[in-house]
């Protein structure tokens, strides 16, 4: 073997040792944290049958994630951290993701939370003389903001009979204000949050709803509390990577049994790092790699073929979220069941999108949706994950439009009087695209 090769065999050595080491540490920084969460000192002696039973829990979900973190760590061995940085660094610099603005608005939510949005107005000739189109509002998920629906608002800017778009960021995320410290978050709220912002955005005329994950569930939540108000506007509705309730299921692509005691870890580990929020912010910085691994392996079902800027602007989505809005916002999800809700949407055009690939709301969770809507068309994805709009653009587009025809010819200025939503394909066999 040559010097030079002898030299980068050290190298790649060295690389996967370190890498090594920080998965160890990882594994360590969970086992302190979950003990912490649990009321333990991981250092000191605690009674034998408590202790084993903590341990046996910690193990479990510490192995469960310490298998994903080492698989990470290992896919990122061939690229040197330094590299990886400067990467980093250029693709912030020259990605144009996240930089469609609009005009500004500000709804008040009913504890004084301030909510932003912004409208993308159509030019005037869009508005016939008889009638208003709709306006379509987009709710996007949890650790999320506006910005994530950059594709779809460049392609529906681009369109001849562009539409009016809102697109609003929930409470303690993106340009919206920071809710009260500590308050209790629910869907329910996040519900009432979205009726602020129709109120203050699209006081008058139809509109089409459309919701990512937690957005899916604030729909279905606006839903549930304002069925009226569904009945009278809604002229649309689309779910994309959502649920409508049984998260507890949801196993992430773990072991049954590390995705159970992970479930039972989580928030109380949450509420641990949520104390120490600035040192676990330091954290982040720290391992950006491995974040960006975890990041890539749920956002994106194939994840090797993804545009590096485009993972790359995912990350900055989703560090951009403290981590003590993280903790705030996640017991929700337990509590959340919206299946009686759709009922609302029962004679509304749907649309029910999915990623087969998706761990974060498995494409199951979006079948029983579209089983409950009558009028919904059911797509689901191929080879795509959590982040559906970002990681395959073009059909979620494609199916966004199809879905705004369906409207216009029911809502829409040219619609007859007495017009009613046609029937779907029936949803229990999905079209794949």
């Amino acid at each position: 073997m040559s010097d030079d090769g002898t030299a980068q065999s050290l190298r790649r050595a060295q690389e996967a040792a370190r890498a090594a080491e920080h998965v160890e540490a990882a594994r360590r920084a969970w086992r302190t944290a979950s003990a912490a969460a649990a009321g333990a000192d991981p250092g000191a002696g605690a009674p034998a049958q408590a202790a084993g039973g903590w341990a046996r829990r910690a193990g479990l979900a510490g192995a469960a994630i310490g298998v994903v973190a080492a698989g990470v760590a290992l896919e990122r061995l061939t690229v040197h951290r330094t590299v990886r940085r400067k990467a980093r660094v250029a693709l912030d610099s020259a990605a144009p993701y996240g930089s469609l603005r609009g005009e500004a608005g500000r709804a008040v939510a009913e504890d004084g939370t301030e909510l932003y949005y912004e409208t993308d107005e159509p030019p005037a000739a869009a508005d016939a003389a008889d009638g208003p189109q709709p306006t379509v509002v987009f709710s996007h998920g949890y650790c999320l903001n506006q910005d994530v629906w950059h594709f779809q608002r460049a392609a529906l800017r681009a369109r001849d009979d562009a539409v009016r778009c809102v697109y609003w960021d929930q409470r303690s995320h993106g340009r919206s204000g920071r809710a009260p410290a500590g308050q209790p978050v629910s869907i329910d709220l996040l519900g009432r949050d979205l009726k602020a912002v129709l109120d203050a955005a699209a006081p008058e005329g139809p509109v089409v709803l459309v919701g990512h994950s937690m957005g899916g569930m604030t729909v279905m939540a606006l839903a549930e509390q304002y069925p009226e108000y569904v009945a009278q506007r809604v002229a649309g509705v689309a779910f994309l990577g959502t649920s409508a309730g049984g998260l507890a299921e949801v196993t992430y692509g773990l072991p049954a049994a590390g995705a159970r005691a992970v479930r039972r870890l989580v928030p109380g580990v949450l509420r641990a790092l949520a104390a120490q929020s600035e040192l676990v912010e330091r954290g982040r910085r720290a391992t950006a790699d491995l974040f960006a691994g975890l990041v890539k392996r749920y956002s994106f079902g194939s994840p090797r073929e993804v545009d590096p800027a485009v993972a790359r602007f995912a990350e900055r989505l989703i560090e951009a979220v403290p981590v003590d809005v993280v903790a705030e916002f996640y017991p929700a999800f337990a509590e959340h069941e919206k299946t009686t809700a759709l009922a609302a949407f029962s004679a509304t055009p749907a649309l029910v999108l999915a990623g087969d690939r998706d761990l974060m709301t498995p494409g199951e969770h979006s079948e029983r949706i579209a089983a409950a809507l009558p009028h919904a068309a059911f797509v689901l994805l191929e080879a795509t994950g959590h982040l559906l709009m970002l990681e395959r653009p073009e059909q979620v587009d494609r199916h966004l439009a199809r879905l705004l025809a369906r409207t216009i010819r029911t809502h829409g200025s040219t619609a007859p009087p007495a017009a009613r939503p046609a029937a779907a394909e029936p949803p229990r066999r999905p079209r794949r695209g």
